[in-house]
């Protein structure tokens, strides 16, 4: 499960890095995966420092830490 968590936040990094700040609904869609998935993934993303979470409830966006 690690490694598909891996493989995941990169996926997530390459999108934002392409399409700057998204919300997480829009990210999801983007790349193809399932929520639970990708939440861990930005989870790790986040806790690594790479990437910053914001807004509240359905409006969560994320962007990459510059």
């Amino acid at each position: 499960m690690i490694t598909e968590i891996g493989i995941t936040a990169g996926d997530i990094w390459h999108y934002l890095d392409q399409h700057g700040k998204t919300p997480l609904k829009q990210l999801l869609q983007g790349i193809g995966t399932d929520r639970d998935r990708a939440l861990m993934s930005i989870g790790w993303l986040a806790r690594e420092g790479h990437v910053i979470v914001e807004g509240t409830g359905p409006d969560y966006q994320a962007y990459l830490r510059r």
